[in-house]
C-alpha cells in the first residue's frame, strides 16, 4: 500500500532548477543519513570523518573557532555569550553549595508510582461508536446472517457463523470513523473492495434509532443490506459488530516498549517524568506548509502522513532543495515509508520527526509534558516559492493551534474515545497535574515567532514607527489565551515592535538579517563591543559561504540563501564581538505585564542581551516567577536569576555528551529555594538538528533493552522495514527521545543516577514553576520567611477544602506524598514544625497534623 504522488505544476519548477542551483554548494556542506541498508554499518566512521575534513575557508573577521567542536548544538547559550554587565554572577563557592543542594534533594522520599492500563477493553459487540479502534470485528445483520467475501471477492451477508465470516480490522481515521481493513490488504469501498483508502473507503460509524450501527461513507452514501446483498443509500441499515480474531495488521510504527505506563497512586500527588519546553509539533503548517515533508497524522495513517514532499517525489530525491543544500548530497531516497533510508535523520531538518506513534513512544517512554508552540517567520515564508498556507504569523498560528485540536481528536480516535488519549491539551497546572498521574502527558501550547500580533515595525526617516499598539496587543494576548497558549517568547528571528534580536551567527545570521530588512526597512543594529571576559556578547556577524546543518536554526537561513534573490546585502559589521544596540520597547514593557497580568510563562529566549536584560529586570521587580528558557537561546548571566526568580529552564537537547555538560553546569546555578527538575528543549521539525550518535563501539553504548522510568522495558525501535538504534542513528525522530535519556545516563558515567532522576523530576518543576505563575507562594519548608504560626495555619486548613484551595491559604506542599501534602510552620520556640494535611481519594481534606 502506498500513496501516489500527485505532482502540480507550481511545485515541479523547483525540481528543474534545484540540482544545479545545490551542486555548487555541496562541498562546503556536511553530509548525513545512511548508507545502504536499513541500518549503519557498526563500524562506519565516514561521516565523522567527513565532517572534519570538509574543506572551506572562514570569513575575514570570523572569530577564533573549532569546526570539530559540536558546540553549536551544544553550548550553554545558543543566544551567544553575555556582557561584562551580564556574565555569570555565581562564584566557585555558590556552585558546589548549589549543587550539594540538589543532591540532597534527591534523597527525599520519591511518590508513589502505579501502572496504567494500556488498550481498550473490548466486548463482543462494542458499548461505543468508539470502542472499535483498532480492533478485529465483522459485521451482521441483527438476528440473521454475517458478512462474507466470496472466492470472486464479492460481498455477501452468507455466513451463518462468525468463523465463516468476512474480518476487518477497524483503523481509526477520526472520533467515530474507520477504515475498515480487509485480509487481502484492501478496503471496503461502497459495497466491494478497494486497493486504496479514500473517502469511499472511509467510514463514519454511529448509533441507529434500534441500538444497532450505521456505517456512512465520509462521501455520504450510507451501507444498507438489501437481502443478502449490499447496497448503497440515503439511510442505513442497522448492522450488529462483533469481535472476532484473525485480521490483518494495519501497517504502523512500532512502539517497542513493554510495561504499562506509569502514573501516580492520586491525582494530586508529586509527578514523575520528563519534559520537552520547546518543540513544534505542528511545524508541517509552517512556512506555507509546503517546506515540510510529511505531517504528524493522516486519516489512513503511517504509509500517507510519512511521505515526501510532492516536489522531492517528483524528482526521485533530487528536487528537494532545501534538504540537498542542509545535507550536501545531490539527492535523497524520497521514500519515507516503509523503508526510511535516507529519513528521519539527526539533520534532516525537512521530514517529520514528530508521528504520532514516535509521540506515543516518548510517551511510553516517560515523558510527561510537552510544550508544543505555534511558529512562523513570514518573510521567509514569502521567499520559498511553493506554498499552500497564510504567511501571515498570527493566521499560521491559529491554524496550528486548531490543528493541535485535531490531533488531539486523532489521537483519542485510536485510544477509544474522547478523553482516551495519551495527548492531553491543558491550560493550567492543576489540570496538568491531573493528567499526568492519570498516566497521560500534558501539553502545553505556546508561542514562537518573530512577528507576534503583527508587531512589527518599519524605520521611517530614522525612527521606528510600531505596527501595533497596547489596545491591539491586548486584544490578541486575549485571544490567544483563549485559544490556551500559555507559553510565549517576543521574539524569533527578526527585531521587532517588542523587542531586538540576538540574530543568528555565520551565514544564517546573513540572510535572516536580509529579510529582517525586507521586514522593517532596517538591519540588526549591531554594534562592537569589548566585553572584560573577551568573548562575551550576542551572535557576531559575518558573511560566509556555507550553511552548517549542525546549526540550530539552519533551516531559516537555507531558505534565505536559496531563494533569496531579492535579499539586500547586509552591511559589513565592525571587527568582532557584537552586540545588539536595540534593547526592549515600551511596547514589549507593556507585552511582558499583560503576559503577567494573564498568568502566561515568559520565555525570554532569541531575546538581545540588552532586551533580555531588561526583561528579566522588569520580571523581577514585579516578582513575577512565571518565566522559562526553553532551548539555550539565552545567555548565561540570565539562568542563575531565571532559578532565582522560580523559573525554570530546558536547554537545548542537542547531542547527549554535550547535554550532560549543560545539565553540570545548571546544578550549579540551582535555587535551594525551590524545587530542582531538569528538562530539554528538542526543537525538532524543521528547526533544530538533533543528537548525533556516538556509535556502537564506544563501550558506554546503549545496551538494548534497557529499563526506563518505572520498569518500563526499552527495544529497539521498528519503523516499517527500518529499526532505529540511537548507537547508530541518534536521535532520528522524537521516539527516540526514551533512548536518548538512557544514553545520557550512560554518557554521565557515575552521575548517571543522578542525571535521570533530576530529568524525571523535570516535569514536577515545571508544574511547580506554573503553580507559582499562578500566584501560590513557594513552600515554606525551603523558604523560612514564608512559614505561618502552626496556630495559623491551623486556622487557614479546614475540612473538605481542595488541595488547590489550600495551597491558596498556605503556599506550595513541600511533599506531595500519596495522599498527604507536608507543609512546614514555626512556634514561638520551634523554628520549623512539620503539618501534615490529609486528603482522600477525591482531593479533599480530611485531616490536618
Amino acid at each position: 500500500m502506498r500513496p501516489q504522488p500527485r505532482p502540480r505544476r507550481h511545485l515541479l519548477w523547483a525540481s528543474l532548477v534545484a540540482v544545479a542551483v545545490v551542486i555548487g554548494a555541496l562541498q562546503a556542506v556536511p553530509s548525513f543519513g545512511h548508507r545502504e541498508g536499513s541500518l549503519l554499518d557498526e563500524n562506519d566512521t565516514s561521516k565523522t570523518a567527513a565532517l572534519e575534513a570538509m574543506p572551506h575557508d572562514d570569513p575575514p573577521g570570523a572569530p577564533p573557532h573549532d569546526h570539530n567542536d559540536p558546540s553549536t548544538k551544544n553550548a550553554i547559550s545558543r543566544a551567544g555569550d553575555v556582557g561584562p554587565d551580564t556574565q555569570d554572577p555565581t562564584t566557585a563557592a555558590e556552585r558546589r553549595a548549589n549543587a550539594a543542594y540538589v543532591a540532597s534533594q534527591r534523597k527525599l522520599a520519591e511518590p508513589t508510582l502505579t501502572t496504567v492500563a494500556m488498550g481498550i477493553k473490548r466486548a463482543l459487540h462494542p458499548r461505543t461508536r468508539y470502542e472499535m479502534a483498532g480492533g478485529c470485528y465483522t459485521l451482521r445483520v441483527p438476528r440473521g446472517r454475517y458478512l462474507a467475501r466470496t472466492p470472486g471477492g464479492a460481498l455477501v451477508l452468507s455466513a451463518k457463523t462468525r468463523a465463516r465470516s468476512a474480518r476487518f480490522y477497524f483503523k481509526a481515521t477520526d472520533l467515530g470513523s474507520y477504515l475498515l481493513y480487509g485480509n487481502k490488504r484492501d478496503f471496503l469501498s461502497g459495497t466491494g473492495f478497494a486497493a486504496e483508502p479514500s473517502p469511499n473507503a472511509d467510514w463514519v460509524v454511529k448509533r441507529t434509532s434500534g441500538g444497532f450501527f450505521g456505517l456512512r461513507q465520509v462521501s455520504g452514501q450510507a451501507l444498507r443490506a438489501d437481502g443478502r446483498r449490499l447496497a448503497l443509500g440515503d439511510r442505513p441499515s442497522g448492522f450488529v459488530i462483533e469481535k472476532v480474531r484473525g485480521c490483518a495488521t494495519y501497517p504502523e510504527s512500532g512502539i517497542d516498549i513493554s510495561g504499562n505506563p506509569h502514573g501516580g497512586v492520586t491525582s494530586f500527588q508529586e509527578v514523575r517524568g520528563y519534559v520537552d519546553a520547546h518543540t513544534h509539533g505542528m511545524a508541517f503548517e509552517f512556512l506555507g506548509g509546503e517546506a515540510h515533508c510529511g505531517k504528524p497524522w493522516d486519516r489512513y495513517g503511517a504509509p500517507y502522513a510519512l511521505v515526501d514532499c510532492e516536489d522531492h517525489s517528483a524528482s526521485g530525491g533530487y528536487g528537494g532543495v532545501l534538504e540537498t543544500f542542509l545535507s550536501g548530497e545531490p539527492g535523497h531516497d524520497p521514500v519515507g515509508w516503509p523503508t526510511f533510508k535516507d529519513w528521519p535523520a539527526p539533520h534532516s531538518l525537512t521530514h517529520e520527526g514528530t508521528y504520532y506513534r514516535w509521540m506515543e513512544r516518548a510517551w511510553r517512554g516517560g515523558q510527561r509534558l510537552f510544550v508544543n508552540l505555534l511558529v512562523e517567520n513570514n518573510q521567509l515564508c514569502q521567499l520559498y516559492p511553493l506554498k499552500r498556507n497564510s504567511c501571515d504569523d498570527m493566521d499560521s498560528v491559529r491554524l496550528q493551534a486548531r490543528q493541535m485540536h485535531n490531533f488531539e481528536d486523532y489521537i483519542d480516535a485510536q485510544f477509544g474515545g474522547p478523553g482516551k488519549g495519551f495527548y492531553r491539551i491543558v491550560t493550567n497546572p492543576f489540570q496538568a497535574r491531573k493528567v499526568i498521574n492519570q498516566g497521560k502527558m500534558a501539553v502545553v501550547m505556546g508561542i514562537e515567532t518573530s512577528i507576534p500580533f503583527g508587531c512589527t515595525f518599519k524605520q521611517v526617516g530614522g525612527e521606528d514607527v510600531p505596527a501595533c499598539s497596547a489596545a491591539e496587543i491586548d486584544r490578541q494576548l486575549n485571544e490567544v489565551h483563549r485559544m490556551g497558549v500559555r507559553q510565549m517568547e517576543l521574539v524569533n528571528k527578526f527585531d521587532n515592535a517588542l523587542a531586538g534580536v540576538a540574530g543568528d551567527a555565520g551565514s544564517t545570521g546573513t540572510v535572516v538579517n536580509g529579510a529582517n530588512f525586507l521586514e522593517t526597512g532596517t538591519f540588526w543594529d549591531m554594534k562592537h563591543c569589548e566585553p572584560a571576559d573577551g568573548e562575551s556578547a550576542d551572535n557576531t556577524q559575518y558573511a560566509a559561504p556555507e550553511i552548517d546543518p549542525e546549526q540550530q536554526d539552519a533551516l531559516f537561513g537555507a531558505i534565505g540563501q536559496l531563494f533569496g534573490g531579492v535579499l539586500p546585502a547586509v552591511p559589513v559589521y565592525g571587527p568582532p564581538l557584537h552586540c545588539n544596540a536595540r534593547g526592549l520597547t515600551t511596547l514589549g514593557e507593556h507585552t511582558i505585564r499583560g503576559l503577567a497580568k494573564r498568568r502566561m510563562i515568559f520565555d525570554p529566549d532569541h531575546l538581545s542581551v540588552k532586551a533580555r536584560k531588561s526583561a528579566v529586570n522588569q520580571i523581577d521587580r514585579m516578582n513575577y516567577p512565571g518565566i522559562i528558557s526553553s532551548h539555550s537561546w539565552s545567555t548565561p548571566d540570565t539562568y542563575p536569576r531565571i532559578y532565582k526568580l522560580g523559573g525554570f529552564i530546558a536547554p537545548y537537547a542537542g547531542d547527549s555528551t554535550g547535554f550532560v555538560e549543560k545539565w553540570r553546569t545548571h546544578l550549579g546555578w540551582a535555587d535551594k529555594r525551590y524545587y530542582f527538575g531538569f528538562g530539554f528543549g528538542a526543537d525538532i521539525n524543521g528547526l533544530g538538528a538533533q543528537g548525533d550518535p556516538r556509535g556502537a563501539n564506544v563501550a558506554n553504548k546503549v545496551n538494548y533493552p534497557f529499563r526506563g522510568i518505572n520498569g518500563i522495558r526499552v527495544k529497539r525501535q521498528t519503523a516499517g522495514q527500518r529499526v532505529f538504534d540511537i548507537n547508530l542513528d541518534g536521535v532520528a525522530q522524537y521516539g527516540l527521545y526514551p533512548d536518548w535519556v538512557e544514553d545520557l545516563r550512560k554518557v554521565a558515567g557515575r552521575d548517571g543516577a543522578a542525571i535521570v532522576d533530576d530529568m524525571a523530576r523535570g516535569a514536577e518543576a515545571y508544574l511547580q514553576m506554573w503553580e507559582r505563575t499562578m500566584g501560590i507562594k513557594a513552600d515554606s519548608c525551603r523558604n523560612p520567611g514564608l512559614r505561618k504560626d502552626v496556630s495559623t495555619v491551623q486556622g487557614l486548613v479546614r475540612k473538605g477544602m481542595t488541595t488547590h484551595a489550600v495551597m491558596r491559604a498556605v503556599g506550595q506542599p513541600y511533599t506531595r506524598l500519596g495522599t498527604t501534602y507536608g507543609f512546614c510552620a514555626k512556634t514561638a520556640t520551634r523554628p520549623k514544625v512539620m503539618m501534615t494535611v490529609t486528603f482522600n481519594r477525591a482531593g479533599r481534606v480530611t485531616r490536618l497534623g
